[in-house]
């Protein structure tokens, strides 16, 4: 006989009081903890519990009696369902106010450390289209939202390019404009999809590992400069004549692009770092500059995603090093070696330490 399972509770009109971490808010009900996605604090909600622990529970809003004062508009059509950028509820001041009045609980309250007096965190001027890199998956199995599905229409058309749904890890959204990353990207990413479509090129199967389109990735550069890597599976020859087919398209449609490359991975899983990288136009790498330094940015190589952002980090950290010309400065996990670069004009001798081949050849 199946056991049955146990309904949990309805929570009515429970006022969001804080913010956590992951993109979840905070109640307290009685001694219950309780974390909500997708709501900001001063929401009054009625939540419906969908994991209850001892000390905590994990709930969904099910329906809004009033709505915080500091809650802004989400300004992406894939709010709420891609899983990313899951914030924009929240203007980014409070987000910032927030996110300080966390990492101080977590020194001095779990940590139990006793602090001087904290600098305000320092804002990107950025809020969109701030990030350098993106990666974008293809799957044959796209991920209907719920409008969708209470249509009842039959889609023929089930490949989709874009990001995979949290905890489904064989389903990707389609996206069609993502903020995150220079407009360049949206309209690679969709033209890249939309040739796929008219030729009737195959999306790769998350489960069963059958298809050629596997992954796409766009690197931009304050420099101006533009990276694209296409990543596909190929075992036969007529494979790679149709893959090369849409590499020249997207080199004839998009000229801007300066660094065309391509992987082929026939392995199970996603990573890069062990395959070979080809080049199909212009150089195999990139440029970033930041106070008359120049780093060479390859397919493999770590570089802060948020280019403009990184160079006031770096200036902080030297900063607070506080050197003087006679110190020997480690970096580690050095990537390309930024930060070590950075530093090395107060430093006696700096050494950056990457376990990347191609990271360190780049530096």
């Amino acid at each position: 006989m199946a056991r049955k399972r146990k309904e949990l509770p309805l929570l009515e009109k429970v006022t969001i009081t804080d913010v956590a971490a992951e993109g979840k808010a905070i109640a307290k009900v009685n001694d219950l903890v309780v974390f909500v996605p997708y709501v900001v604090p001063g929401d009054v909600v009625d939540l419906q519990i969908k994991r209850k622990k001892h000390h905590y529970a994990e709930a969904e809003a099910v329906k809004f009696h009033e709505y915080s004062s500091v809650r802004a508009v989400p300004f992406c059509q894939h709010y709420g369902v891609c899983g990313g950028c899951k914030w924009q509820v929240l203007p980014y001041s409070e987000q910032i106010k927030y996110k300080q009045k966390q990492v101080t609980d977590n020194l001095t309250r779990i940590g139990k450390i006793e602090l001087p007096e904290i600098s305000p965190i320092l804002g990107s001027e950025k809020t969109q289209f701030y990030r350098n890199k993106l990666e974008y998956t293809f799957s044959n199995k796209r991920w209907l939202t719920a409008e969708e599905v209470g249509q009842n229409v039959v889609y023929e058309q089930m490949n989709a390019v874009g990001f995979h749904i949290p905890n489904a890890f064989d389903k990707v959204l389609a996206i069609e404009k993502c903020w995150l990353q220079d407009d360049i990207s949206n309209r690679i990413r969709n033209a890249v999809r939309d040739y796929a479509y008219k030729h009737d090129y195959s999306f790769i199967n998350l489960r069963t590992h059958e298809g050629m389109l596997r992954n796409m990735i766009v690197r931009t550069s304050t420099t101006g400069e533009l990276m694209v890597i296409l990543i596909c599976k190929i075992e036969r020859e007529e494979e790679m004549e149709l893959f090369k087919q849409m590499l020249q398209y997207v080199a004839d449609t998009f000229p801007e692009i300066t660094s065309l490359l391509y992987i082929i991975n026939n392995k199970v899983n996603d990573t890069i770092t062990d395959l070979d990288v080809y080049t199909f136009k212009g150089k195999d790498h990139i440029f970033e500059e930041m106070e008359g330094l120049r780093f060479k940015v390859g397919p493999k190589s770590f570089y802060q995603t948020n280019s403009e952002q990184a160079y006031n980090l770096y200036k902080i950290a030297r900063n607070f090093a506080g050197l003087t010309g006679n110190e020997l400065v480690y970096d580690l996990y050095t990537g390309t070696g930024t930060i070590a670069n950075f530093v090395s004009r107060q430093a006696r001798r700096v050494i950056g330490i990457e376990y990347v081949p191609e990271a360190i050849e780049d530096a």
